[in-house]
């Protein structure tokens, strides 16, 4: 369980942009890094060392979501359109008859340099978590070299935090080297559209009535970088039982800990419990960007890697650990309640 906080700690990680860290900064940094997400399981990084800034991304994401839902629907998983073949990668639309407090669509990448034609357990399965990605028309959507770009910055940015954070688990800072191997992680762009309140702020059942986009969650498996815009939203529950607001911090990212993580580090790292208000609704909004836009990065080990848990005699194949926490995702349910039919319209 967390500690009872009332905001996420901030560490500076400017000295990750040095080409070598000295000793005793990468000791100071492991140690602030540590003692923020063995608390709270979450906080903001700032000054990381990154190409892109937050006007630079969102604009990605707006300009994706700002296309025709016929568009990203080509794009969508097979789930939700029974002729495609992509299961695992692409777009996933809202879906409010199912999920009124789960009320977002998204559109996933993954690693653009693994080996798609690598003979591996996911070619067998349901959901092959080797596959491709899909992207849009480039005439459309001519962004797909930069976000494969902005990948691979965030996949070496949470292989350097996970070397900050192997030594105060007593391990070789290249500890956490093999989970970069064919890594599976995601870069998940975010779209939250915005809800109408039904009770006011501050009135006696107000709680009770909040509006979520995203229900009270921990993140899965081993540590996610979030860029979030200011739109507000986030919160994260302390051991008090109090939701405690995360709100966009300029030049920052939300870096927390996910379940995986929590149980290799012998529940010393925390994955704290979490959920997203959903945005109100915007009367000056011209078109549909409004909303809340977030892009999550999961960091997740290969399809192969074994995974070993403090405590636990048997380690973790992460694509097995990854399918079973799938099944209870509602956007890789089989009756998504999604027109399934062939037409693109």
């Amino acid at each position: 369980m967390s500690t009872v906080f009332s905001s996420l700690p901030v560490v500076d990680i400017h000295n990750l942009k040095a080409s070598t860290l000295d000793t005793a900064d990468h000791q100071a940094l492991s140690r602030k890094l540590y003692d923020a997400l063995s608390t709270t399981g979450f906080a903001y990084i700032k000054n990381a060392p990154l190409s892109f800034g937050q006007d630079e991304i969102f604009e990605l994401s707006r300009d994706f979501f700002a296309l025709p839902l016929s568009q990203k629907m080509k794009l969508a998983k097979k789930s939700f359109r029974q002729s495609h073949t992509n299961t695992y990668r692409g777009y996933f639309p809202t879906q409010p008859h199912l999920t009124p407090d789960n009320l977002k669509e998204g559109f996933e990448i993954g690693n653009p340099a693994a080996d798609h034609n690598k003979a591996t357990p996911a070619k067998a399965q349901k959901i092959n978590l080797s596959e491709s990605n899909v992207w849009p028309d480039a005439q459309l959507f001519a962004k797909q070299e930069r976000l494969e770009q902005i990948y691979n910055e965030l996949q070496r940015l949470a292989a350097n935090l996970l070397s900050l954070l192997a030594a105060p688990l007593g391990k070789d800072p290249n500890f956490f080297s093999s989970w970069i191997d064919d890594s599976l992680s995601t870069l998940r762009l975010l779209h939250y559209p915005p809800v109408a309140q039904t009770v006011s702020p501050g009135t006696k059942h107000a709680e009770q009535a909040v509006r979520l986009s995203c229900t009270p969650h921990t993140d899965s498996g081993i540590l996610t970088l979030l860029h979030q815009d200011a739109t507000g939203g986030l919160e994260v529950l302390n051991a008090a039982g109090e939701w405690i607001p995360a709100p966009y911090i300029p030049g920052s990212i939300v870096v927390n800990i996910g379940d995986l993580m929590a149980r290799v580090s012998g529940s010393r790292f925390k994955a704290t419990m979490h959920r997203v208000r959903a945005p109100l609704p915007n009367p000056d909004a011209a078109d549909a960007r409004f909303g809340r836009f977030s892009i999550p990065f999961f960091f997740e080990p290969g399809e192969v890697c074994s995974v070993s848990i403090e405590g636990e005699e048997d380690s973790i194949v992460y694509g097995d650990y990854l399918r079973r926490k799938m099944a209870t995702f509602v956007e890789f349910q089989e009756d998504s309640g999604y027109d399934t039919g062939t037409t693109e319209e």
